[in-house]
């Protein structure tokens, strides 16, 4: 079985659990109504000499979309679309919030958007302007479908005490093997990636950091000394990093899709998070439980088919049916965990990985402040535990409580206990090793 094959039910998957669950949405407070969006664009590619459907007036939908041959050959290849902005917009950057010490050779990707302007007629709305204007793609063409919006997310600074923006995620599918080529401004450079480079379990993703300056965000940018002692006092902190690799210029490549060779793509921050998100959605949901007095476990018919073909008797397989109980393994990559960074064939921790945002919470440069960081985030265990349990249980009610949020909230909180431990005990020691010094010269 190829990795095409995997991925392909896990995509379809996906999609179908992200069309039926109602997103999470947070209401922009009076203090600070300023809202973005962003749109994840998913396509397939088909194989080469593969003998395409004719155009049809009406789009298909998203359940006929994956019963095409096209879609299901072997080799064709699920891609989703990143972009690299030479200059980054100031909504949807990741750089904008923290200062990376971006090396000459990196390059960081992200998904096109921006922030909403006040004619704006909503999220979606933004979404798709920021899209066309950005990168030359029109997803109110009948060629792409919304399938629907990932949970909303707070950007925030300060270590999480002040609150910048809204952030939504609109989730776009291309329904047609080929459209209009993109037009991308001249600053920004676009990445059709495989999704076989974050979800195979033949090749895993490759996980790197991106160094942050610690005193871009608790330090005033007008004062120079107290910079100076952040980073001597606290020094850098180093945020998850998927690394993609060099996939060469295709022939069918539209305008400026090329990569740069010379550059190393990392995806790391919100847009990892946001990411994560969607690969959550792959996860499988446990089987029903099995009652002890029933002699004989009834299997839909739609599970039933899944090898055979669906209810209506195709020959293409049924991606949104449930797996049957008496299956040994998941049919999955993913299994019943997500490997994700840190991890090198251990169980499952949350505390390093988790289906969205925990996995883009940063370590620093210094272990002892790691080190108080975990001993105040007994809350943040909890927190992550909860979720865990509602991304494996697949529930509705779970899913809008706002997990990431909260992670987020009590992760920062144990940061800043961390660090006021970690600043004073510093000071302390200066202060004691002052003393010493002046006592042995005097004495």
């Amino acid at each position: 079985m190829t990795e095409q094959e995997n991925v392909l039910p896990l995509l379809a998957r996906a999609l179908q659990r992200i069309r039926l669950t109602p997103p999470r949405i947070i209401s922009s407070p009076p203090t600070q109504p300023r809202r973005a969006a962003v749109a994840l664009l998913i396509r397939v590619v088909p194989a080469p000499n593969t003998p395409l459907p004719p155009t049809q007036e009406k789009p298909l939908d998203l359940d006929k979309f994956f019963t095409q041959e096209w879609v299901n050959h072997p080799n064709a290849t699920p891609e989703i679309l990143f972009l690299h902005r030479e200059t980054p917009t100031p909504a949807t950057s990741d750089g904008s919030l923290w200062q990376s010490q971006k090396k000459a050779n990196e390059a960081h990707i992200a998904f096109p958007g921006g922030r909403q302007e006040p004619d704006d007629e909503g999220g979606l709305y933004t979404a798709m302007r920021q899209t066309w204007e950005e990168i030359g793609i029109d997803l109110a063409e009948p060629c792409y479908t919304c399938v629907g919006q990932l949970d909303d997310r707070e950007i925030t600074t300060s270590l999480g005490k002040r609150l910048l923006m809204i952030l939504s995620p609109f989730v776009f599918l291309q329904l047609t093997p080929s459209a209009p080529p993109a037009d991308p401004v001249e600053t920004t450079i676009l990445h059709w990636t495989p999704l076989q480079e974050l979800v195979s379990q033949h090749k895993p993703p490759i996980w790197s950091t991106v160094t942050v300056d610690a005193a871009s965000r608790l330090a005033s940018k007008h004062s120079a000394v107290l910079r100076l002692l952040v980073r001597v006092f606290i020094g850098s902190m180093q945020f998850p990093a998927i690394v993609f690799r060099d996939f060469g210029v295709k022939p069918t490549d539209e305008k400026r899709e090329s990569r740069q060779p010379s550059k190393v793509l990392k995806l790391w921050g919100l847009s990892l998070g946001m990411t994560l998100d969607l690969m959550s959605y792959m996860i499988l949901q446990p089987p029903p439980p099995i009652s002890r007095n029933s002699s004989s476990t009834h299997v839909p018919s739609a599970v039933a088919s899944a090898g055979n073909g669906n209810v209506n008797g195709s020959a293409q397989p049924d991606y949104f049916a449930r797996p049957s109980s008496a299956s040994p393994t998941p049919s999955t990559p993913l299994s019943e965990v997500m490997q994700l960074p840190y991890l090198d064939g251990q169980d499952f921790r949350m505390e390093y990985v988790a289906p969205s945002l925990a996995s883009v919470f940063p370590r620093f440069s210094y272990p002892d402040v790691n080190f108080w960081i975990w001993v105040f985030g007994k809350r943040y265990r909890e927190v992550i535990r909860g979720w865990e349990a509602s991304v494996r249980g697949g529930s509705a009610n779970d899913r809008r409580i706002n997990w990431s949020g909260t992670a987020l909230s009590t992760f920062y909180a144990s940061i800043r206990k961390a660090l006021v431990v970690v600043i004073v005990a510093r000071a302390l020691g200066v202060i004691f090793g002052v003393s010493f010094a002046l006592w042995w010269i005097f004495s």
